[in-house]
């Protein structure tokens, strides 16, 4: 028996196509039958690889007699919150209103208008430590509807005034926005273990960027705990040291114990902070966490025709990590003579670090283990990494977690940018090809009506999907394509990002320094229109398309698009100084245009010197660099102010730096270059 989830194609919502309750897909069918029944509607969100979303639906979905209660009193709606991150982001918005915390599964009564009068998160089935079980709270919401309409009727006035409140707007005037916000930000700085406050601890990409840039400042601090904080995390069980890329989030402070979901932007958002660590300090252990990372995205997350995937699952054969953890017994069978070293280096005992069983992490210096086996620290990293090979082999013949295969717009757009970040600091042309053929996917793959400008949400397969895309969605590709542009010089990418920042400001920017996340004249209308302001499990969209706006309206010469983004920088910079923790990207939009931009071109006409790759191998968070190495393409690019009366010289290298509308003469030597980089 299935229900009518079953005609849908979200791994999420097909999960739940086999529950006997009567899910609908969140539309004007399941809608209109809720009024029409004059019932409310309970609205569950959640996501295919979400662990607690699997034990919501096995303890009361999959229960013949709660599914009876929903059946009988409310239109019951599936929302997959990858798909529709608009309808998520209101009830999550609700949810913190109510009850200061967010999460998935979200459990939503809405009347039958969509106005909610009841929310929260995971519900056990049953009545248990003071709490109500889920079966008793969906008894409870269908009595209040049918005896207490009125309060109910109140109660879902109360969150639409919250709803409506709005955000703050303030401006900052003359403080320091980046010094303000890095020493807020670290007063919440966990200086033993890493990241930011106490369990469950998030790897936040973006407030980790931007206590990089804060370093570049003089804050040594800051620079301090990002590195300190990136190479736990990396030490940690958060890190899969076997197949490389990291899990969701940490349940403990120590980044120790993970949520093994595997999601595709954590993937794409943390190799590029990783690349700007390696290039900040040239230490290795950076640039391999970076490359690591790029390397499980490409080997298991990467689609034949060069898109991306969302996530893994964090259970398989109906336990969470099974596919991640060891026993000593297993490690030593594999590993024979080496296993005493790899044990040591990774923690394996006999009795486990978790549930008897271990989760790699390593809390030895690969020096001290050298010194130990009396060997080199290179032969020593040579060994643990056969050893992590020999485990690779034997994982792969496990039941691997499931996968969820369809390809949403945004987080491929993310992953093009971690290709282009961790290729260029690292000068691996095969990063930059594969983000070109990333691109090329989005270009084509998720885009509607053969009109490359009009994105779409996401696709499975051959199926593309019906549902727009959404600001994030327009927001992160141009981003992407000014990255590639910018590693490649095809004039074709910035053609196409200007094009898509037209759209992003006709169609969503709302002129008062903010974002609208939907687009009016194609996405459906809901309760509210929702705005993109704070950084939930990625960047803000609103702060992405800042970034996009800053960055490409100096490559092509548009004060619009530069003065939307200032505009959306002094929106946010009072609430950024206040609570840097959810504005970290808009930061470090803010910094680059405090302290730049420095302009950059590089052109490669052959010859002997490296200009290219020195700027490349260096961390300049203002600097907007452009490498070309065709002439063709650099006469395409002469309308734009940027390369005015810049030249490509057969056989040499040559570069020009320009800062505060002022150009360096052409520079021909590294040396002059390093000079003009410092003044």
């Amino acid at each position: 028996m299935t229900n009518r989830l079953a005609e849908q194609t979200s791994p999420y919502l097909l999960q739940h196509a086999e529950n006997p309750v009567d899910w609908h897909a969140w539309g004007p069918e399941a809608l209109g039958i809720a009024k029409s029944r004059d019932v409310p509607i309970f609205l569950s969100i959640g996501y295919s690889a979400c662990h607690w979303c699997h034990v919501m639906a096995h303890e009361s979905f999959e229960d013949e007699g709660i599914a009876s209660v929903l059946n009988a009193n409310f239109v019951s709606i599936k929302v997959d919150r990858e798909e529709r991150p608009d309808i998520d982001d209101i009830y999550q918005k609700a949810c913190m209103k109510a009850t200061g915390q967010g999460g998935w599964p979200l459990s939503a009564f809405l009347l039958p208008d969509q106005r909610p009068f009841h929310i929260g998160t995971y519900y056990p089935p049953r009545d248990m430590h003071g709490r109500p079980g889920f079966g008793s709270l969906a008894r409870q919401m269908a009595q209040a509807w049918k005896e207490q309409r009125a309060s109910v009727e109140q109660g879902a006035a109360k969150f639409m005034g919250d709803l409506d409140a709005g955000t703050s707007t303030e401006a900052a005037g003359d403080a320091d926005v980046v010094g303000r916000a890095s020493s807020m930000l670290m007063s919440m700085a966990d200086v033993t273990n890493g990241g930011f406050g106490h369990a469950p601890k998030f790897p936040n990409a973006s407030c980790l960027s931007f206590l990089l840039r804060d370093s570049v400042r003089g804050s040594r601090h800051s620079g301090l705990h990002a590195l300190r904080s990136l190479k736990k995390m990396a030490a940690g069980g958060i890190f899969d040291h076997v197949g490389g890329g990291f899990h969701r989030y940490s349940t403990d402070s120590r980044w120790f114990v993970p949520h093994f979901e595997k999601m595709m932007y954590d993937n794409a958002l943390l190799p590029v902070v990783y690349a700007e660590a390696y290039a900040l300090t040239g230490d290795a252990q950076y640039r391999r966490t970076a490359e690591r990372t790029i390397d499980f995205a490409l080997g298991e997350m990467r689609g034949v025709e060069g898109g991306f995937y969302s996530a893994l699952d964090a259970d398989s054969d109906g336990e969470e990590g099974a596919y991640y953890v060891w026993t000593a017994g297993e490690v030593r069978g594999i590993l024979g003579d080496d296993a005493d070293m790899f044990c040591v280096y990774y923690d394996v005992t006999q009795g486990g670090n978790w549930e008897a069983k271990t989760i790699l992490c390593n809390n030895v210096p690969a020096s001290a283990l050298a010194f130990r086996y009396n060997i080199s620290e290179e032969a020593a990293i040579q060994r643990l990494d056969a050893c992590l090979d020999k485990l690779r082999e034997v994982r792969a013949r496990r039941t691997r977690p499931g996968l969820d295969d369809k390809s949403i717009t945004s987080w491929n757009a993310m992953m093009i940018s971690a290709l282009v970040a961790v290729g260029t600091a690292t000068h691996n042309q095969a990063y930059i090809d594969a983000a070109a053929g990333c691109a090329e996917f989005v270009r084509t793959r998720m885009t509607a009506g053969g009109d490359s400008e009009a994105l779409i949400r996401s696709r499975r397969g051959s199926a593309a999907g019906t549902i727009p895309g959404y600001l994030e969605d327009y927001a992160w590709y141009a981003d992407a394509l000014a990255d590639l542009f910018c590693a490649t010089g095809k004039p074709g990418l910035l053609e196409h990002a200007d094009a898509l920042c037209a759209r992003i400001l006709g169609r969503f920017y709302d002129s008062d320094g903010g974002f609208y996340m939907t687009d009016e004249s194609s996405h459906e209308g809901l309760i509210l229109r929702p705005r993109s302001v704070y950084d939930l499990s990625v960047p803000s969209g609103g702060a992405v398309a800042a970034r996009a706006l800053w960055r490409i309206g100096h490559l092509v010469g548009n004060e619009s698009y530069i003065g939307a983004a200032r505009a959306t920088m002094s929106a946010r910079a009072a609430e950024a100084m206040q609570n840097p923790f959810a504005f970290g990207s808009i930061l470090c939009t803010i910094f680059a245009d405090t302290h730049g931009p420095t302009e950059i071109t590089l052109l490669d006409g052959g010859g002997d010197s490296d200009m290219a790759g020195y700027v490349g191998s260096r961390f300049i968070p203002e600097s907007i660099t452009v490498r070309i190495n065709d002439r063709d393409r650099l006469d395409k690019l002469h309308r734009y102010p940027f390369f005015a009366g810049k030249e490509l010289v057969p056989g040499s290298q040559v570069a020009y730096v320009c800062k505060n509308s002022v150009c360096s003469a052409p520079i021909t030597t590294r040396n002059v270059l390093e000079s003009a980089l410092k003044d």
